[in-house]
């Protein structure tokens, strides 16, 4: 089998929806992305949906949780932050001055797509994906 043939690997891991925890998700997907050549995009882009899953969502709430899913082969990389749900709105951005709103501008940027899917009672999976070897847009 080919590399560019290997199979996909799921690695799924999931952390209680508080501040602190995001930065463990980052090293989860640090350790399974050492050496990566897009790590440091991948590991912005994980920092920023996390965020929104802890700050902005249903997992807030006491007891609650977000988790992580890693879908890797050599050439391809999805990330999936799944949390518990809560109003999605239009994406809005931040004013020039504004401290908050720039995390899916800044996910936009570095991946190569990315999307949400999901429902306000059952859950979000907001994701992104980035091909190997393909530069910032």
């Amino acid at each position: 089998m080919s590399a560019s043939a290997r199979p996909l690997t799921v690695w799924s891991r999931t952390f209680p929806a508080l501040p602190a925890h995001v930065r463990d998700a980052r090293r989860f997907l640090a350790t399974i992305l050492n050496g990566h050549q897009r790590a440091d995009d991948a590991l912005l882009c994980l920092s920023e949906l996390a965020t929104n899953a802890v700050m902005h969502s249903y997992s807030r709430q006491p007891g609650g949780s977000f988790t992580v899913r890693a879908h890797l082969n050599s050439r391809h990389l999805r990330v999936e932050v799944c949390d518990q749900g809560g109003p999605w709105g239009a994406v809005t951005y931040a004013s020039v001055d504004g401290e908050t709103g720039r995390g899916l501008l800044i996910v936009s940027q570095l991946a190569t797509r990315w999307g949400c899917e999901g429902h306000s009672q059952t859950g979000w999976h907001v994701w992104f994906e980035i091909q190997a070897g393909q530069g910032r847009q």
